[in-house]
C-alpha cells in the first residue's frame, strides 16, 4: 500500500470504519469491501503527495461511495445481480454517506464485521484470511505468511470468500446469540493472527506494529464484555495482555530485538500483567479449558518469574504437551522442544525438533532453524549454531529478526576458540 508509516497507520485504522458505513447503509459486504479496497489504494497514492485531507476517513468513504455506485451499476447486466439492484437502484441514491458523520461506540461496526465474515456458509480458513483483510487491514501477502501458504493460493481463498458472502445474500447485522456460537473460533482466530502480526510483525523495518496489537486487544475486550461468560474469549483477552506486557522490553534503543532471557523485566507493563493473571485465573475453573487459556497460563509463568533461571520451565512443558494435544500445531511442537530443552537439557530439546525437519507446515520457515541454532549454541556447539543462525536469518522477511539472528551469528564466531576444542 503507502510507504509512508504513518499513512500506512491511519488506513489500517480507517478501512473497517469506511467498510462498516458502506456495508450497513447498503447491506452488500462483498461490493463494499471492493470499493473500500479502491478508495484505500487511491488514499495511498494521493495523500503521501497531496497531504492528508481535513477528514480522511469521510474523504475515504466519499471516495468509496462513488466507486461502489460505480462497480454496482457495472453489474447491473448481470443476471446474479438483478435482485440486488431491484432493492438498491443506485440512482435512488442521491447523496453519498455524510463525511461528518463521527464514528461513536454505539456505531463501531468492527465486530459486526468479524462476525459477519466468519459466517458457517465460509471454510474456517477463508473466514478467517477475509477477516484479517477487511477487519485487520493486513495485505494478502502478510496473511499468506501467517497461514504458511503462498500468497497466489490465498489470494484464491479471499476471493472465494467474497464471492460466497455475496452470493448468500448475508445481511450486515450482529448474528443472534445462537449463532454467535457457531462463529466464535475463527472469530477468536482471526484476533490471535491480527495481535500475532502486531506483537511480532513478519516484514518490515520494525518488529514490532503497535497499532494491530493495540486494535486486537481493544476488539477482544469488546467480544469479552459482549461473552464475559466464555472461558477462552477471556483467555485470549489474557494472552494478549500478558504477550503485549513485554513489548516495552523487546526492543533496544535502535529498535534491535531483544530476547526474552536479556530483557530488563523492570520495564514490563505491571498493570497488564496483573490483569491478564486475573483473567485467566478466573477462566481456567470455569472450563472447558481451551488452547488460548493453555497459552495464557505459559504466558504468566514467563511474566511473574524473576528471571529465565527462576522460571518454572517444568510446568511450562507440561503445558504445551497438553496444548499440543489440543491443537496438534506444528509452532507448538517447535515451543515445546525448546521447553524439553530448559528442563532436561539441549540433547533433548534437539531430538524434539528433529522429529519436526520434515513437516512440511514449517518448510522454508526461519522458526525451526533459529530453535535449532538456540539449542545447538546451549549445547556448545558452535560452528552448527552458526550455521543454524545464518539460515535462520536468510529465511525471516522481519528485518529485526534478520538482525538479530545475523548477530548471534556473528558473536558466535567472534569469540575465541576455546583451547580444548583447537586443532
Amino acid at each position: 500500500m503507502a510507504t509512508d508509516p504513518h499513512v500506512e497507520d491511519l488506513l489500517r485504522e480507517l478501512a473497517p470504519q469506511v467498510l462498516g458505513v458502506l456495508a450497513r447503509r447498503y447491506g452488500d459486504f462483498a461490493t463494499a469491501e471492493d470499493a473500500v479496497q479502491e478508495a484505500l489504494l487511491a488514499a495511498a497514492t494521493q495523500w503521501p503527495v497531496d497531504g492528508l485531507p481535513a477528514n480522511p476517513r469521510g474523504w475515504l468513504i466519499q471516495v468509496g461511495y462513488r466507486r461502489m455506485i460505480e462497480l454496482i451499476r457495472g453489474e447491473q447486466a448481470r443476471r446474479r445481480r438483478e435482485d440486488l439492484v431491484a432493492r438498491r437502484d443506485p440512482d435512488d441514491q442521491r447523496y453519498a454517506p455524510a463525511a461528518d458523520d463521527e464514528l461513536t461506540a454505539e456505531r463501531d461496526d468492527t465486530l459486526v464485521l468479524l462476525f459477519l465474515c466468519c459466517h458457517p456458509a465460509l471454510a474456517p480458513t477463508s473466514a478467517v484470511a477475509l477477516t484479517l483483510r477487511a477487519v485487520g487491514g493486513l495485505s494478502t501477502a502478510e496473511i499468506a505468511r501467517a497461514f504458511l501458504v503462498p500468497e497466489a493460493t490465498m489470494a484464491q481463498r479471499i476471493s472465494r470468500a467474497k464471492q460466497r458472502i455475496r452470493a448468500s445474500g448475508l445481511s450486515f447485522r450482529m448474528p443472534e446469540p445462537e449463532e454467535r456460537s457457531e462463529r466464535l473460533a475463527a472469530v477468536r482466530q482471526v484476533l490471535y493472527l491480527v495481535f500475532t502480526e502486531g506483537h511480532t510483525s513478519t516484514t518490515g523495518p520494525d518488529l514490532r506494529r503497535i497499532d494491530l496489537a493495540a486494535e486486537a486487544i481493544r476488539l477482544t475486550r469488546a467480544l469479552h464484555a459482549l461473552l464475559p461468560d466464555d472461558s477462552e474469549s477471556a483467555g485470549l483477552l489474557a494472552l494478549m495482555l500478558l504477550t503485549e506486557a513485554r513489548g516495552p522490553a523487546r526492543t533496544g534503543p535502535s529498535g534491535e530485538l531483544i530476547s526474552l532471557a536479556d530483557q530488563d523485566r523492570g520495564r514490563w507493563d505491571a498493570t497488564a500483567i496483573a490483569e491478564g493473571v486475573a483473567l485467566v485465573t478466573r477462566a481456567l475453573p470455569r472450563g472447558p479449558v481451551g488452547p488460548y487459556q493453555v497459552q495464557a497460563a505459559i504466558a504468566a509463568l514467563h511474566d511473574e518469574a524473576t528471571s529465565t533461571e527462576q522460571t518454572d520451565w517444568p510446568q511450562i512443558l507440561a503445558l504445551y504437551e497438553v496444548l499440543e494435544r489440543l491443537v496438534g500445531s506444528p509452532v507448538v511442537a517447535l515451543n515445546r522442544a525448546v521447553a524439553t530443552a530448559m528442563v532436561h537439557g539441549p540433547a533433548a530439546g534437539l531430538a524434539a525438533l528433529d522429529a519436526l525437519a520434515d513437516d512440511p507446515r514449517l518448510a522454508g520457515h526461519h522458526r525451526l532453524p533459529a530453535a535449532r541454532a538456540h539449542l545447538h549454541e546451549m549445547a556448545g556447539d558452535r560452528e552448527q549454531a552458526i550455521v543454524d543462525y545464518r539460515a535462520a536469518a536468510a529465511r525471516t522477511s522481519s528485518l529485526p529478526e534478520q538482525r538479530y539472528l545475523t548477530m548471534r551469528a556473528a558473536r558466535l564466531a567472534a569469540e575465541p576458540v576455546p583451547p580444548a576444542r583447537r586443532r
